[in-house]
């Protein structure tokens, strides 16, 4: 078991204003992809006029260099 998957919680999250943008499925890939970036690399939110279309993750490699 991985740090993130120790930390899942049974809350539920109330917020002063609705979302906007977010809704459950879109909030589910985004921690999908925060889940599977490893220890370092990125996670982007592509926006295409307006309307968010892509997102985009990043993994990075240690270089192994020989000498």
């Amino acid at each position: 078991m991985n740090e993130l998957q120790a930390r899942k919680t049974n809350y539920k999250l109330t917020l002063e204003e609705p979302l906007r943008v977010l809704d459950a499925n879109l909030i589910h890939q985004l921690d999908e992809a925060l889940m599977h970036v490893g220890t370092f690399g990125e996670v982007r939110l592509v926006v295409v006029k307006g309307v968010l279309r892509y997102i985009q993750v990043m993994y990075s490699e240690t270089v192994q260099r020989h000498r």
